[in-house]
């Protein structure tokens, strides 16, 4: 079945309803799949995606459909959701990612904090390995 092509409304549509507005999201995704993993551009290099705004949000019921859908899941929606197993493989392995930004220059740890409860191991875990860097413990 063939989709329309993505126009940048329409993107930019859903990645603003990707934040707060589960309903508007399913619905736009139905209209063009390919919507899932598009991008926008906000300007002065701020990208942002449907995950991305979600995850700096917690909006996690938006989040995990997503990823459902067969959006990948990446560092900063690890964080939010509160999967510790896979923050702390990345940031082991790529160190300097401990002070990453998301979308809109939101850090990482901002992302597990808005996780809540759910993210609490992974918001523990980050502010350890900020502490340890910061006095070389």
């Amino acid at each position: 079945m063939r989709t329309r092509p993505l126009d940048r409304a329409f993107i930019e549509q859903f990645v603003r309803a990707a934040h707060v507005n589960f309903s508007e999201l399913q619905r736009l995704a139905k209209q063009n799949r390919a919507v899932l993993t598009a991008s926008t551009h906000w300007g002065g290099g701020d990208w942002e995606n449907a995950l991305q705004a979600a995850a700096h949000t917690g909006n996690r019921t938006i989040a995990k459909w997503l990823i459902a859908q067969g959006v990948p899941i990446d560092l900063f929606a690890a964080a939010m959701l509160g999967d510790v197993t896979i923050v702390r493989a990345i940031v082991e392995r790529y160190p300097h990612l401990l002070y990453a930004k998301g979308a809109h220059d939101i850090p990482l740890l901002h992302h597990a904090l808005v996780g809540g409860h759910e993210a609490r191991d992974v918001y523990d875990y980050l502010t350890m390995k900020m502490t340890k860097e910061r006095w070389k413990v």
